[in-house]
């Protein structure tokens, strides 16, 4: 099966040109277990030859135990001796295989562990833009398929390798003592088998690169219906029926290809099976013949038949060997190609720490444009050949303003103004490319990234819950936190009355992304977890925007608790809920157009006067008075 599955492998591996160094790479990453490899090595080569002295012991339990010439005369001395040391043979294999075994699963599991360790720390170093561009799927498959297959080059293919390279070693050194003329009789017939192999193996190799496509898009299909939103959308649209037909389409594709695999597969055992009773018939064909004639023994014709069953297989397998190894380095290339990702926003060595408390805000000359796709992401996680490096335009132009400790910043304006990309500065998802972010005096580029995200707490417009408890969703942002403290919260964000209410309290489920709780209670539940992280700035990203009038009630009295005594960036949808702001920052194609309270902006009759007017006309009321 392991030869099959060698030739079932995509050849194209082998023209694939490998970074400088990737060799050096994997020795690195190999070597706290280098002395379990060499003790795994060694283990390999003992179980070769152990294999190797059991044809020589038949041959020798026939020739001087049993006996060939009438009338049989055996020496049963011989033959018990002969099979002890079978007996103690197969223990001492049981043995090594279980210790084999025991260190191939401390190797293997141990170097999982450190990639898939060392990728996910690193990948949750990504900035945010990362997870924009790349496909889920394709990380998640780093993570899994790659990182299993770069096991399998120290478990699989390192030992599969001295393992057949001994194999076929011994064996043929062996056959050569015993005969060599019948050895290599029986090696006529190897090409008969490795070139049909490799036919076979090309057409393989297609049927399991396009099983890997099918099956990769019938999990697409049941990844995206799966979730709420997707679940959600395919019943409001009516299309279950159709949905059905499309995943019978896939999945049956699916099932040929099953079954067309399975057949190649039979087929490529059967033809190793025929080619190897061939070769068997040979021997004893040609061997036999001389046995009957006297000039061979019959110990020795048993020893070459033996031995013979374990020559092809190897034998076939090393002739696919470049393949082998090629696939098991690429992917280690794959999951190295991750790594070597740099985060582009990174902590400086000797960051200052920010302290958790209401401080002053500062946009100084800010200037921003967003990264190019080779600066945050890779083709190879986008499902595309080459990334799109155009430069992106720039965002913000100049945006500079300051906030006092405990003060109130609004910013308002047309969509895609550039007042999410601001909100996203003050807590550094993304670095500026001129100016400064300055909160409490410091440019955040200079102190660390843990006391900046401790300092700074955030509330976007959907606010994500984990698919786990209420209490679990809210201990995320205080581990430490107790439950008078968990109470507090809710109670302080207007929503502990309904959690009380709840069954289970505390300990109910909320189900995916909080889709068990509305669109209030999700933003409500949101708030009382800022509330317990207890941060000194808030930056509120259009946090009521889609809530009805009652929910948005709610959540502005949770509001005005977790504001209190906080400085606060807020972009707001609803102009009337920013009137009593201490600032407004009007956006406009990434500059600030205009500034200053509702009353003055309304008076100066520009752009957020007309906005005022603008939204209050398509909500056809009429426009408070003051």
């Amino acid at each position: 099966m392991q030869m099959m599955r060698s030739f079932s492998r995509d050849s194209t591996v082998v023209g694939q040109k490998l970074a400088p160094g990737t060799v050096r790479r994997i020795a690195r990453f190999a070597s706290p277990y280098r002395r379990d490899l060499a003790i795994f090595l060694a283990l390999i080569v003992i179980d070769a030859l152990v294999a190797v002295a059991n044809p020589l012991i038949f041959k020798k339990i026939i020739d001087s135990g049993i006996g060939t010439d009438p009338p049989r005369t055996g020496n049963t001395s011989v033959v018990l001796a002969m099979a002890l040391l079978l007996v103690g043979l197969a223990l001492f294999d049981a043995l090594i295989g279980l210790t084999q075994r025991w260190y191939s699963a401390r190797i293997g599991e141990g170097l999982i562990y450190d990639m898939r360790s060392q990728v996910y720390a690193h990948v949750q170093r990504q900035p945010i833009a990362f997870f924009t561009r790349t496909q889920t799927g394709a990380l998640i498959s780093r993570l899994n398929n790659d990182v299993l297959g770069a096991q399998q080059a120290f478990t699989g293919t390192l030992s599969n390798v001295v393992s057949n390279v001994i194999g076929v070693t011994t064996v043929l050194i062996a056959m050569l003592f015993l005969s060599w003329q019948i050895t290599l009789l029986s090696l006529v017939l190897l090409p008969v088998f490795v070139i049909p192999a490799r036919l076979l193996g090309t057409k393989l190799q297609e049927i399991t690169r396009e099983g890997y496509t099918l099956n990769a898009q019938m999990n697409t299909i049941m990844t995206e219906r799966f979730n709420v939103s997707g679940a959600l959308l395919v019943k409001l649209f009516g299309r279950p029926e159709v949905e059905d037909g499309e995943f019978r389409d896939k999945a049956g594709r699916v099932r040929d290809i099953g079954i067309t695999s399975a057949m190649f597969g039979r087929v490529f055992f059967v033809s190793l099976t025929l080619v190897a009773s061939l070769a068997t018939a040979l021997v004893y064909g040609v061997g036999g013949t001389l046995a009957a004639e006297g000039s061979f023994s019959v110990g020795t014709l048993i020893a070459l038949s033996s031995y013979l069953t374990r020559l092809y297989g190897p034998l076939t397998a090393l002739s696919n060997v470049r393949v082998d190894v090629m696939t098991a380095l690429v992917s280690f290339e794959r999951v190295f190609e991750v790594l070597d990702l740099k985060p582009m926003v990174a902590e400086k060595p000797d960051a200052a720490t920010l302290p958790k408390k209401a401080m002053a805000i500062e946009f100084a000359d800010v200037r921003f444009r967003y990264p190019r796709a080779q600066e945050v992401s890779l083709a190879s996680l986008e499902s595309v050949a080459v990334l799109d490096n155009t430069d992106p335009q720039e965002v913000l132009h100049g945006v500079s303003f300051h906030a006092e400790p405990g003060q109130l910043i609004a910013l308002v304006g047309p969509s895609g103004a550039g007042k999410t990309t601001i909100s996203q500065l003050v807590t550094r998802m993304y670095d500026v490319q001129a100016g400064a972010v300055r909160i409490g005096g410091l440019d955040i580029r200079d102190v660390t990234l843990q006391s900046l995200r401790d300092a700074v707490g955030v509330v976007t417009q959907d606010a994500h819950m984990f698919h786990d408890t209420i209490r679990a969703n809210l201990v995320y942002a205080a581990p430490d936190a107790t439950d008078d403290a968990l109470w507090a919260s809710l109670d302080a964000a207007q929503v502990g009355g309904l959690v009380r209410l709840l069954p289970d309290g505390l300990d109910t489920v909320v189900g995916d992304r909080g889709y068990r709780l509305s669109g209030g209670e999700k933003q409500r539940m949101a708030i009382a977890r800022l509330l317990l992280k207890a941060p000194g700035v808030v930056v509120l990203d259009e946090a009521t925007a889609h809530l009805d009038s009652e929910s948005e009630a709610a959540v502005q009295r949770a509001l005005a608790t977790a504001l209190t005594g906080r400085t606060s960036i807020v972009i707001a949808h609803r102009l009337s809920t920013v009137r009593d702001a201490d600032q407004i920052l009007v956006i406009e194609d990434g500059r600030i157009v205009e500034r200053g309270k509702h009353d003055d902006l309304l008076a100066a009759d520009g752009l957020f006067a007309e906005l005022y007017r603008t939204q209050f006309a398509r909500q056809g009321v009429a426009e408070p008075v003051d």
